[in-house]
């Protein structure tokens, strides 16, 4: 239709058929959705010469066109030019920047537009909390909606995915339910959207009522088409493996978004073999896979499965693209073949962040630190920085290859050369690192020294190695953090009372007794299987 639409407009103009203010707008609307810039230019100089750039409609729609096709300056040139800019104007101009990723030019338009005395609408308000929301600044786009005097469902629904985006679910979830007890209806992007936060929350109940909710609505095909993969993936990460398949029945089989929803089902429950057989079943309804299908399926795959998936991608022809060239490599490193991983790594004509880390992961895993910390130096060779996952999966490498010194140093380049904030993983790395190693009493320093307090994962790596070494008085205090943390554990509380006996601490054994008697703890008995061999 829109092809049909500049065809007839080059048409015209190959009859000498001057256009005019009516023409202008239509044909660079149908330019703006088949992103031909080539024409929209052309016809700005149809504009000019027609005396049309006067023509605030007209300008405007050079402005949206410009913007949609990644030609932001072209667009505000259009309108720094303009005779005289209406709301839309302003709105488009705003729109412009945001669609770009330009966000602070967004923010700084709306300045303008207060100084033209042109007041915002609803439109304006959305946009720039579209702005805000995509900087991760959540707070100043509530205080906008704060202003709106009747919110749209944009307005929440723009609200509630930018909490999501930026991991506060919970919030996502609160502003959802205060829009519902408003009678405000939720539309299908809104719902598609507090899905992700209900995934991320493992909210099965809110899930649920999002679920029925949706049921209810009037185009119930739609609502399963939309939102049917983020519910599916919300059953599934929740452990209803039923539920999913059943929000799977009701799903359009000829889509391909829903069955590749329904291998990530499967695929996060640990369930291979069923998303194997998944990916079959579409093969045999003729249904294509795409990337996201396969770099799925990859990950859940066990080495025969996944060598057949990859003689399947390779014999279709299908165009490699970087997830699954990655997923490719996950797959044989998570199956032990890490000199096949290494090849597919080594293929590669483009690698991502995700490549890089998948690969030094995989050699850390299989104790070749050497080569992880190689590697890492290779991709910054290569022009890629580093990120937290690069620098957890490097020194969970130097920790299972024993390189003590090395992963500290790493530690050290992360805050100080790269200015990253170390996470709880990339402390407990550390400890892990000097746990095995004998070291126990560094790290309890270290664990001393960090800004965040150590959680049970960090307290049990120390007790375990302070058992295995024989360090009593480090097991005691690792215990003693553990009983804290763990209150509800009773090994925690045998193993402190066992300690305690054993360093003639006979009261304190006692009192540790007893207090686990008085919580109603019992410790678990020890269970052996004996195999049969016949």
């Amino acid at each position: 239709m829109f092809d049909e639409c500049i065809g007839a407009y080059i048409g015209m103009k190959s009859k000498n058929v001057l256009p005019d203010g009516y023409v202008f707008p239509k044909v660079l609307r149908a330019c703006t959705v088949a992103m031909c810039l080539e024409t929209g230019v052309q016809v700005q100089k149809d504009v000019i010469q027609c005396g049309a750039e006067s023509n605030t409609e007209v300008c405007n729609c050079l402005i949206d066109m410009y913007s949609k096709c990644g030609c932001i300056e072209s667009a505000r040139r259009v309108f720094d030019s303009m005779a005289g800019r209406d709301l839309l104007s302003w709105n488009t101009m705003i729109s412009g920047y945001v669609y770009n990723g330009i966000l602070q030019m967004a923010v700084e338009i709306l300045g303008l537009m207060r100084l033209d005395s042109i007041e915002p609408d609803t439109v304006t308000w959305n946009t720039l909390m579209d702005a805000y929301c995509r900087m991760g600044q959540c707070e100043e786009a509530w205080k906008i909606f704060r202003q709106i005097e009747e919110p749209s469902i944009i307005s929440w629904t723009t609200l509630i995915s930018g909490y999501s985006r930026i991991g506060k679910h919970k919030r996502a979830l609160g502003i959802f339910r205060d829009m519902i007890l408003r009678g405000v209806h939720a539309d299908l992007d809104c719902i598609s959207s507090i899905l992700a936060s209900c995934q991320q929350m493992l909210a099965l109940r809110f899930g649920q009522e999002i679920h029925a909710y949706g049921t209810k609505m009037d185009y119930r095909r739609a609502f399963y088409k939309s939102a049917g993969p983020a519910l599916l993936t919300t059953y599934a990460k929740c452990g209803r493996i039923h539920d999913a398949e059943r929000v799977f029945r009701l799903m359009d089989k000829c889509d391909v978004v829903a069955w590749n929803a329904m291998i990530l089902g499967y695929g996060d429950r640990g369930m291979g073999n069923l998303a194997v057989k998944c990916f079959q079943e579409m093969q045999s309804m003729g249904i294509k896979g795409d990337h996201t299908t396969f770099s799925t399926l990859l990950p859940a795959c066990e080495l025969k499965s996944g060598k057949q998936i990859h003689a399947y991608i390779k014999k279709g022809n299908f165009a490699f693209a970087i997830p699954v060239w990655n997923a490719l490599i996950h797959m044989y490193a998570q199956c032990g073949c890490i000199r096949t991983a290494y090849s597919v790594f080594s293929q590669m004509d483009n690698k991502d962040l995700v490549s890089w880390n998948t690969m030094i992961g995989g050699l850390g895993k299989h104790g070749l630190g050497q080569a992880a910390l190689q590697l890492m130096q290779e991709m910054r060779n290569s022009g890629i920085h580093p990120n937290s996952f690069t620098f957890t999966s490097v020194l969970s490498a130097c920790s299972h290859s024993g390189l003590i010194e090395e992963g500290l140093e790493i530690f050290n380049k992360m805050t100080q050369t790269f200015e990253l904030n170390p996470g709880m993983e990339h402390y407990a790395c550390v400890i892990d690192l000097l746990a095995r190693a004998g070291r126990v009493e560094d790290a309890v320093k270290f664990i001393m020294r960090m800004p965040v307090m150590a959680d049970k994962h960090i307290w049990g790596s120390v007790l375990a190695a302070s058992l295995s070494y024989q360090k009593i008085s480090i097991v005691i205090v690792a215990a003693e953090h553990l009983v804290k943390l763990e209150p509800e554990n009773a090994g925690h509380y045998v193993t402190l009372s066992n300690m305690y006996s054993k360093v003639g601490k006979v009261d304190d054994a006692v009192k540790i007794r007893k207090s686990m008697e008085s919580r109603g703890l019992v410790k678990q008995l020890g269970l052996s299987w004996v195999v049969n061999g016949n």
